[in-house]
């Protein structure tokens, strides 16, 4: 029996679609600070986000970086932007704040609620989304007390919302001062290298396990 064009053009069209889904990378959102946003750097490129999306592209995986960073953002104003990047479909989330919060001597219930917070709307809004937190340290000038409540923070967050962690983003980085830039905070183009490595440690994993898309 003969199809009907009619039906004939909607099948075609159908594939057309599904053949464009399959094919559309699913989204890796960076949601941070400066450290994130490339503070200092000649090209947000060379922030480490960027650089993950080359060695993403250099095993061909399905996925696209996001730079969501802001400078001089804290746990605060994250939660108040959150809203508004999540309007598109994210297959991962990168949280990438508390860094200034710390710095501030901010009160360290108040950045754990915050971030609590910011997971808890990005599970809401989309609830197969895999979330990857990036713990951060302090120097211990700023008090002993408050940077180990500082530090254990991330790890807690992480336990408590199975998400994965990287244990500390400026591993091997923070306070080389060849590494960092002449404020001694934001990495240099080189320091932010060894930064995309720490990070891939950790979210390799995730890109070559099932990750729901877009």
């Amino acid at each position: 029996m003969q199809m009907p064009p009619t039906l004939f053009r909607l099948i075609l069209a159908s594939l057309a679609l599904l053949s464009v889904a399959i094919a559309a990378p699913a989204n890796i959102l960076f949601f941070g600070d400066s450290l994130t946003a490339g503070y200092g750097l000649e090209t947000p490129e060379l922030a480490f986000p960027g650089l993950l999306q080359k060695k993403i592209d250099a095993e061909k995986l399905p996925f696209r970086t996001l730079n969501a960073g802001l400078s001089g953002d804290t746990s605060a104003g994250g939660l108040r932007r959150i809203d508004w990047v999540l309007r598109q479909p994210i297959a991962i989330f990168v949280l990438e704040l508390g860094a200034n919060d710390g710095l501030r001597g901010l009160s360290l219930s108040a950045t754990e609620a915050n971030l609590q917070a910011i997971i808890d709307r990005v599970r809401a809004r989309q609830p197969d989304v895999k979330i990857v937190l990036a713990g951060m340290q302090l120097p211990p000038n700023l008090g002993e007390d408050y940077a180990n409540g500082f530090r254990d923070l991330f790890p807690r967050l992480a336990e408590k919302n199975r998400a994965a962690l990287i244990p500390f983003l400026l591993a091997d980085v923070g306070g080389i001062p060849s590494l960092n830039q002449a404020d001694g905070v934001h990495p240099t183009a080189e320091g932010q290298q060894i930064v995309a490595e720490t990070t891939w440690k950790t979210l390799r994993p995730l890109l070559v396990t099932p990750v729901k898309g877009p």
